[in-house]
């Protein structure tokens, strides 16, 4: 039984237990502080902090519940999310793939398997922030079989360390949001689309509908083009069928989109 569960890949939740915890945490502390504000009779102040108390039993209970759905116990939604980045690629499979900010893997070998004459890298900077690894990441290729045809290396995606046109596909799932060394997250999608080979494809979802990140999405697609781009299009994927609605909140997953298309 022990032997069965090491062989199972690990590809982490976006929802961390940190995140559950912290929520936990903090309404402990608001209800332990309101307790004793109410022994000196500050009957007003105990009431907010009561208030952010329930707050935050509330949210811990809502990621809970999110972590759960993103699991494959909960319905799979998380990689029920990142079949939609596969799905959408249009491709003959022979060439080099880029999975940009591949976190623990699931879409570089998702690609990999299913497309059997690729040789795909994954690159991500790997940092404090998400419980996610290189190790776990060439752990994960080996337990599925691909190990032979990926690769992974550290970078930051606002600086892709590959020339001009390297790849014949570049994809991305929900990190470009996320780049911390590019101000204008529309560079870090420009960036992608300069190591994509001329007639090259590409597929990246991101928080597109979020304006403040990348305006209207009308305009980014005009932006897109003017970089000599051939095709590009969007899809709004936050409606999914198999979200359930209460991840559809605008600071979950309620403003996803893919841009997908021909360099």
């Amino acid at each position: 039984m022990n032997e069965q569960r090491t062989q199972e890949p690990d590809y982490g939740n976006w929802v961390s237990t940190k995140l559950i915890y912290v929520s936990v945490a903090m309404a402990v502390f608001l209800l332990c502080l309101s307790s004793i504000l109410l022994l000196f009779g500050l009957a007003l102040v105990f009431l907010v902090f009561v208030a952010g108390a329930v707050l935050s039993i509330v949210t811990s209970f809502y990621f809970a519940f999110a972590r759960y759905k993103f699991s494959s116990r909960g319905g799979n939604v998380q990689a029920q999310i990142e079949q939609l980045v596969s799905d959408r690629l249009d491709w003959n499979g022979q060439g080099q793939v880029l999975d940009i900010g591949c976190g623990n893997a699931p879409l570089t070998i998702m690609i990999a398997k299913k497309y059997p004459n690729a040789h795909v890298t994954g690159i991500d900077f790997w940092g404090r922030t998400w419980e996610y690894s290189k190790t776990v990441c060439e752990r994960n290729a080996e337990i599925e079989g691909v190990a032979d045809r990926v690769k992974f290396q550290k970078a930051s995606a606002a600086a892709l360390p590959f020339e001009d046109g390297h790849f014949d596909v570049a994809v991305s799932n929900l990190v470009f949001h996320e780049v911390k060394d590019a101000k204008d997250k529309r560079e870090v999608i420009r960036e992608a689309l300069r190591v994509t080979k001329k007639e090259g494809r590409f597929v990246f979802q991101d928080l597109f509908s979020v304006k403040r990140t990348y305006g209207e999405v009308d305009d980014l697609l005009k932006t897109i083009q003017s970089w000599g781009i051939e095709r590009v299009e969007f899809e709004d994927t936050s409606h999914s069928k198999f979200i359930p609605k209460a991840l559809r909140l605008p600071f979950m997953i309620g403003t996803i989109g893919i841009i997908y298309g021909e360099k």
